[in-house]
């Protein structure tokens, strides 16, 4: 099987406030929430870089949805990182991750892979990386 993936999907407990957090405080583009509350699919798209999409769905729908029992809030056992072409956006992102309602868990510093890198909290709890790594080239936007 060839490895792939094209949709990373975060259980939210209020999509509004996700889609806000994302749409209007990181302004990342989205056509908003699209499908039915009601038949627990309701779901907003963000597209991240060609075919790759983040998707934010109701944390409840999504445990329906998979079959599992529904994680607590504030959980999450994966990072997401956002790379940057520039050592000093980190902080510009992590300050507009801030003014959006993010709860900074570490504020920029340098690592020990030589990079620069600091981590937020978006508001249903899943963490982020914001990093810079010299090694790995990241296109400026």
């Amino acid at each position: 099987m060839k490895p792939r993936i094209s949709v990373f999907t975060l259980g939210v407990d209020d999509l509004a406030r996700a889609v806000a957090f994302y749409r209007d405080g990181l302004g990342w583009p989205t056509r908003g929430i699209v499908g039915s509350a009601e038949q627990h699919s309701a779901v907003a798209f963000f597209a991240l870089q060609p075919g790759i999409q983040l998707a934010l769905f109701a944390r409840a729908s999504l445990a329906l949805e998979a079959g599992v029992a529904e994680p607590p809030s504030g959980t999450s056992g994966c990072l997401l990182s956002h790379n940057v072409a520039r050592r000093e956006q980190v902080a510009e992102v992590m300050a507009q991750a801030a003014a959006a309602g993010a709860r900074i868990l570490r504020v920029p510093r340098d690592t020990a892979w030589g990079g620069h890198a600091g981590y937020f909290q978006d508001p249903d709890g899943h963490p982020w990386e914001v990093a810079w790594n010299p090694k790995w080239p990241v296109e400026d936007d």
